[in-house]
Formats: C-alpha cells, structure tokens, sequence
C-alpha cells in the first residue's frame, strides 16, 4: 500500500465534513497518502484533481442525498479524460441504490457503521481490483 495516492472529495451542496476528515485519518494511518480537496466541490473539479494528483481512486462523501446524480457525473468526467481511477462512494446511501451505483461505474460503496478496517480492507480491494 506504500506509495498509493486517494483523493477525497465532498461534491455538491453537501457541508458535513467531520466523517470525511476521520475517513482521510483513517486512511493516512493505513499508509495512503489522502489529498482532500476540500467543500462543495464539482465533478469537474474532482475529477480534474485526481488526475492532476496522479491518484489510484477517488473518495466521495455524499451526505446529501444526492449520490445518484453525482457519483455517476464524477466517474464520467474522470472517464472523459480517458483515466479508469477508481470512484469509491461513502455515506448515507440506501442498499437499493448500491446495485445502481455500482452499474454506473462506482467501484464500492461504504455506508455508515463501516469500522475502520473494513474502510481500509474496501479500499485495498478496491486498488487491488478484488471487488465483486
């Protein structure tokens, strides 16, 4: 894992940021290098950092709601520049939409009352293409 780059993101109208300061903690003390890029951002924007960054995958925290409309622009813009980094979706997300999420392209998801290790053994998954 030494080595391996993951940007973090909140995309959207979203403000909440405490769980995604403990998700980029967690992941630094597992051995990531975490660039977090900060409030409401833009698809355009994350997607824009990732590949400036040279990132293995991309974080989203998505707290508002709006995982359905967002996640899936976040990995079509990181595809329209011809990368296949990996989109990991976190928060409150209902099971019913895992499914879709992960049609269009989300590699996982993490919804809450995810430990610690299971944060870090989705997201070597993740880097390691071992999902299902």
């Amino acid at each position: 894992m030494s080595g391996e780059r993951i940007l973090i993101a909140k995309v959207g109208l979203d403000g909440h940021d405490r769980g995604i300061k403990v998700v980029a903690r967690i992941l630094r003390d597992a051995g990531y290098e975490v660039i977090y890029t900060g409030l409401f951002q833009t698809p355009q924007t994350v997607a824009a950092a990732a590949i400036d960054e040279d990132v293995d995958a991309i974080g989203l925290s998505m707290l508002s709601g709006a995982h359905m409309t967002l996640a899936p622009l976040v990995v079509e813009e990181v595809r329209s520049h011809g990368s296949d980094i990996p989109v990991i979706v976190g928060g409150t997300v209902p099971d019913r939409d895992v499914p879709k999420l992960k049609e269009l392209g989300v590699a996982t998801v993490l919804t809450p009352g995810a430990t610690a290790e299971q944060i870090v053994a989705e997201v070597a998954a993740v880097l390691h293409d071992e999902t299902t």
